[in-house]
């Protein structure tokens, strides 16, 4: 998949620390990687003004790996530190601290890497480790649903065309989000689901698994009635355990048209053998009408999303919005 769109031209870089002085060695402590992404920042002003949303660079954090005989020694930990000095941009617009003195010299600056304004990484060995190393944990609270007409199926296909219109939606949704959202905040942030991003949730549903799942359909969109209330879902399979599971990878709705969306998502997860749904942070308002259907509300003990802030304030400033399966990696 390292040639796919969400990683080509450089854009999925492998990283692992190795000793100082021994900068070629293939005995490394511990390795991960990164994905170069398109976000969004809108900052929040004390005067309750909102300044115009920016489109900034943003990176993934991935496939944290520690050899056997390695662990333990606090090399990962060490490793995510360094980190941040790599992708971070440089400059007054930034807030990195003096690189400390007793780690040396500063990573160098990576042409294909840096200027980052935030990055997210989503931790399998709970939160606090992260936390110690940067990142601040994102609450985040998936929905498990057990469970018309005027629809449309999407294929693979069609998914280009629909991130397109996405990403307009995201950009004029966190304008018109109320100064009240993000009260406190220094910013609100945002990934972007085109250029392979989101898509790459489907690859990883049916990589090695062609006879397992069957899905022909990835999403559903409602015909337009109402351009400036649009409503889809797209979605992918987990094959991480028997019976298969259909996760929503992005979702919008109103309340008013929320119900059908689901229903169409029910009628796609069951004609194709799938018993159990699961949505990632679901909005407030739809939370309480899932909840009223019979949709439960747990906490993930894995796939845990952490944030680190690289602008100027604190990481715990600010709000992550959008924060679902799309952008996982």
């Amino acid at each position: 998949m390292d040639a796919m769109e969400h990683a080509a031209n450089s854009k999925l870089i492998t990283w692992v620390l190795v000793p100082r002085d021994d900068p070629t060695s293939l005995d490394f402590m511990c390795s991960c990687e990164t994905f170069r992404r398109r976000g969004l920042v809108q900052y929040r002003c004390s005067n309750e003004r909102k300044s115009e949303i920016q489109e900034v660079v943003c990176y993934g954090i991935a496939s944290v790996f520690t050899p056997l005989d390695k662990r333990g020694r606090g090399y990962a930990s060490h490793m995510m530190r360094l980190l941040h000095w790599v992708l971070s941009g440089r400059g007054a617009d930034y807030n990195l601290p003096e690189f400390p003195v007793e780690w040396g010299q500063p990573p160098l600056e990576v042409e294909q890497a840096g200027k980052g304004l935030f990055s997210v990484l989503y931790s399998d060995i709970g939160g606090k480790f992260y936390q110690k190393v940067g990142p601040g944990l994102v609450e985040s609270e998936p929905l498990n649903l057990q469970a018309s007409s005027g629809f449309t199926w999407l294929k693979y296909e069609d998914l280009g065309r629909l991130w397109a219109k996405d990403v307009e939606l995201i950009k004029r949704s966190i304008a018109d989000m109320p100064t009240s959202t993000g009260a406190g905040s220094t910013a609100l942030v945002s990934f972007l689901p085109d250029e392979g991003v989101a898509s790459l949730q489907i690859h990883r549903s049916i990589l090695g698994y062609e006879d397992l799942v069957t899905m022909d359909v990835w999403g559903v969109e409602r015909d337009p009635t109402n351009a400036d209330q649009p409503t889809h879902a797209v979605w992918s399979v987990s094959t991480c355990s028997l019976p298969l599971t259909l996760i929503v990878i992005r979702l919008c709705a109103t309340e008013e048209t929320f119900f059908d969306l689901i229903q169409k998502i029910q009628e796609a997860s069951r004609r194709h053998g799938i018993g159990k749904m699961e949505i990632w942070n679901l909005p407030g308002n739809l939370m309480n009408l899932a909840t009223h259907w019979g949709g439960k509300t747990y906490e993930r003990d894995e796939h845990l999303p952490a944030i680190k802030w690289y602008g100027k304030g604190d990481t715990a400033d600010i709000k992550w919005v959008f924060n679902e399966k799309f952008c996982w990696c």
